[in-house]
């Protein structure tokens, strides 16, 4: 390696808004972020499905009769 052209690599502190700390190593001292493992929804398993544009409701409109097993089907050859 090249003397002088790499930066100094040390111990820091992550801190989260939730209150989290992580100690590790970077090149960076200390610096703060606004989410973490332990608070994100992906991790913590607390995801919830956002329907911003009413996509679900559109979708079971269109096809929810056609997925439910225990109705009859209509006979539409006795159409009168």
């Amino acid at each position: 390696m090249k003397e002088n052209i790499h930066p100094e690599y040390q111990d820091c502190t992550i801190t989260c808004a939730c209150g989290n700390v992580i100690k590790t190593r970077s090149t960076r001292k200390d610096f703060t972020v606004e989410i973490c493992s332990n608070c994100h929804p992906f991790f913590t398993g607390k995801q919830k499905i956002i329907d911003s544009a009413g996509r679900v409701d559109k979708f079971m409109k269109k096809y929810g009769k056609t997925l439910k097993k225990d109705e009859p089907k209509k006979d539409e050859s006795k159409k009168g």
